[in-house]
């Protein structure tokens, strides 16, 4: 995988077009003028959060005694399950949420930004080439970049492209990680048949 593919990878897997919503949700109880430096903080946690998991990733692994294989599959599961969702989200989600007084940590920065598919994710690229963590570094910095400059834009983005745009955007996003997905876990099945 390049650096490229990697990073757009990770941009379609935090998904910030179909975030906006739940942002700006879960910023209703916000004072506007509060806001931006909610979210800007929020965004800055979850970059903390992936480049934690890509230099902690492998050590991780190892003490949890998770092959690389086991990794591949259960992130293509779980990103394909994220996909699902996307390309048929449910009547109740977490919009349905309901948070008093501004939100810290849950559920802006996790799991909206840095979540189970993202870490995975991360977690992925780490242990399929550990010596390219710079390249994996550029990645998360050039994906979480395009994700932040949208996500607080969202008030706007919203506005312009209204809520089927929106829908359409996230729902194509998600017909694309569904196909990752699929790769994924059949990279993970013949990474095992090969040991």
């Amino acid at each position: 995988m390049t650096t490229f593919s990697a990073a757009v990878l990770l941009f379609f897997v935090m998904d910030p077009l179909g975030n906006i919503p739940l942002f700006l949700s879960a910023l209703t109880p916000v004072a506007p003028a509060r806001r931006f430096a909610v979210a800007a903080r929020e965004l800055a946690i979850a970059y903390g959060v992936l480049v934690a998991f890509l230099l902690a990733g492998a050590s991780m692994l190892r003490t949890l005694g998770i092959s690389q294989p086991a990794l591949t599959i259960a992130g293509g599961i779980v990103l394909f399950l994220i996909a699902l969702k996307m390309v048929f989200p449910g009547v109740h989600g977490p919009l349905s949420e309901e948070s008093d007084g501004e939100p810290l940590v849950v559920p802006l920065a996790i799991p909206y930004v840095a979540g189970p598919s993202a870490l995975a994710t991360v977690l992925l690229l780490a242990s399929q080439a550990p010596e390219r963590r710079a390249d994996w570094f550029v990645a998360i910095t050039a994906a979480w970049a395009a994700s932040a400059v949208i996500l607080l834009a969202g008030s706007r983005l919203a506005e312009l492209l209204g809520t089927r745009g929106l829908r359409a955007i996230e729902r194509l996003m998600g017909m694309v990680l569904v196909a990752a997905a699929g790769q994924m876990c059949l990279d993970g099945v013949e990474a095992f048949m090969a040991r």
